[in-house]
C-alpha cells in the first residue's frame, strides 16, 4: 500500500473515529453504556474474524509467547470506546473528539521521543511542540464553547 493510500486509509479512520461514539452513544440509550460498549465490540470482533478468515496472513499461535502489555490494545479500545459512549451526550461529538486529539498527540510525541514499545524513535523538536500546543489550544477552544 503507498503512502497516499495510507494517508486516505488514515482520513477514512478518523471519519470512523468521529462518528463512531455518536452511534455507540445512540446504541446506549436503548441497551445502557456498557451493555452498548460491549455489542460494539462484539460486532467489531465477528468483522475481524472474517478479515482474518478470508485474508489473514499471520498466526494466531504466537499469542501464547507474547508479554501481556502487547495484549492491553484491547483493554485500553474497551476504555476508550465506553469512554466515550459516556462522554459524548453529555459533552457533545466536537468537544469529546477535541480531547481524543489533543490527548493522542501529546501522548504521541511522548511516545515517539522515547521510540516507546521498539518502535522509531523521532525527537522532540519545538516545531513540533509547538504543532502540539496549537492543537491543544484549540481543542481547549471547541471544549469551551
Amino acid at each position: 500500500m503507498n503512502n497516499l493510500m495510507l494517508v486516505l486509509m488514515m482520513a477514512c479512520g478518523g471519519i470512523a473515529v468521529a462518528v463512531q461514539p455518536s452511534i455507540n452513544a445512540r446504541l446506549a440509550q436503548r441497551v445502557g453504556s456498557y451493555e452498548s460498549s460491549l455489542i460494539s465490540f462484539a460486532v467489531g470482533t465477528l468483522c475481524m474474524l472474517l478479515v482474518v478468515l478470508l485474508a489473514g496472513r499471520g498466526s494466531l499461535r504466537g499469542l501464547g509467547a507474547a508479554p501481556w502489555w502487547e495484549l492491553s490494545g484491547g483493554l485500553l479500545g474497551a476504555f476508550f470506546v465506553t469512554m466515550t459512549i459516556i462522554a459524548v451526550p453529555r459533552l457533545g461529538t466536537t468537544a469529546v473528539m477535541a480531547m481524543i486529539i489533543a490527548g493522542q498527540l501529546v501522548s504521541g510525541v511522548l511516545l515517539d521521543q522515547f521510540g516507546a514499545f521498539g518502535l522509531r524513535q523521532i525527537p522532540f523538536t519545538p516545531l513540533r511542540g509547538a504543532g502540539v500546543m496549537l492543537l491543544c489550544l484549540g481543542a481547549a477552544l471547541v471544549v469551551r464553547r
